[in-house]
């Protein structure tokens, strides 16, 4: 009957609720904080993997962030709601992009912020850093980024430790996590 995405009380106490089912394969990547969207992949055959957000709220009809011939995974909502960062390959390679949520008329853009490659992004709780694993090696990098409005900036990535083996660029899955200051990591 399809794949289904399902909310459950993290006490346990409750029946699960299913959110949405469908056809396709599909990995939940993210929650947005004021508890209105869920981002997740899908695997949509010819255009390979691609980001889709539900709205928790009205008529929950899911809606494509990103439906390209290039695989797109791993999105992640800013804290603050306004980007999401993602993992694309449609430079040839996997690469982090930032793009603005939702997109509508005045809210155009994407800024690549790796440099050599990039995997499994995941934002400071700030909002003002943004954090991923270079393909060099399993290097964890981290990129200050400024916004206002709808202007999105990001300096040069910057070289923060060797990290634990991850696993591959193709992956679907998180390996690991950032705490909301940005000072600690786990890694699975």
């Amino acid at each position: 009957g399809g794949v289904g995405l399902y909310r459950k009380a993290s006490s346990g106490a409750g029946d699960e609720e299913l959110l949405l089912r469908s056809g396709e394969g599909k990995w939940l990547d993210d929650w947005s904080r004021d508890g209105r969207f869920l981002l997740y992949s899908i695997a949509a055959g010819k255009t390979g993997y691609d980001l889709w957000a539900l709205p928790l709220e009205g008529d929950r009809k899911p809606f494509p962030v990103l439906a390209t011939p290039s695989n797109e995974t791993h999105g992640q909502f800013s804290p603050d709601g306004h980007w999401i960062a993602y993992q694309s390959n449609e430079s040839g390679r996997p690469e982090i992009y930032v793009r603005p949520f939702p997109a509508n008329e005045g809210s155009a853009g994407k800024w690549m912020v790796s440099t050599s490659g990039g995997m499994q992004p995941r934002w400071r709780g700030d909002s003002r850093e943004l954090f991923f694993v270079s393909l060099d090696h399993n290097v964890m990098m981290a990129v200050d980024v400024t916004t206002s409005g709808s202007s999105f900036q990001a300096a040069t990535p910057k070289v923060l430790f060797t990290a634990p083996a991850i696993g591959s660029s193709a992956s679907v899955l998180f390996h690991w996590a950032v705490t909301r200051d940005g000072q600690r990591f786990l890694f699975n």
